[in-house]
């Protein structure tokens, strides 16, 4: 780590590339596992009765089972976990706006507001994700 002055004069440290790089990857690997292992678990339901977390106004809006719902947020949250693994700079935004989804409904819910604080910590380190993700194929690696 390299220090430098902040905008208030004060000391900053200032992390190097390598741990830069470090905290890219760590966040890519989670942001890669996480989703896909519970989308998975929307087909078993061995973590959790992802029903439970699911606002009613979601199945009068998309009208079918509360369990065919979770299905297809399944998917949803594997691709986003691909997304991430093959795209993070794209993937993390999917991931960031899909958390962004499950916090408004755990909020309409009325209930689990602890899942929708821990679920907004993920949505700024998703965002983290994105401001450490190389612009694309091409980026360079200074």
């Amino acid at each position: 780590m390299k220090t430098t002055a902040s905008a208030a004069g004060l000391p900053l440290q200032v992390p190097d590339r390598a741990g830069t790089h470090q905290a890219f990857m760590l966040l890519r690997t989670v942001f890669t596992v996480a989703p896909i292992l519970f989308g998975l678990d929307k087909f078993t339901n061995f973590l959790a009765d992802w029903t439970v977390y699911l606002a009613p106004v979601a199945t009068s809006v998309v009208p079918v089972p509360a369990q065919s719902f979770m299905y297809a947020v399944g998917v949803v949250e594997i691709i986003a976990g691909v997304a991430v693994a093959v795209r993070p700079r794209f993937g993390s935004l999917l991931v960031a706006a899909w958390l962004l989804g499950i916090i408004i409904n755990l909020l309409v819910l009325g209930s689990f507001y602890d899942v929708a604080l821990r679920d907004f910590g993920l949505l700024i380190s998703a965002l983290a994700l994105n401001r450490l993700s190389p612009a694309g194929p091409r980026a360079s690696r200074k």
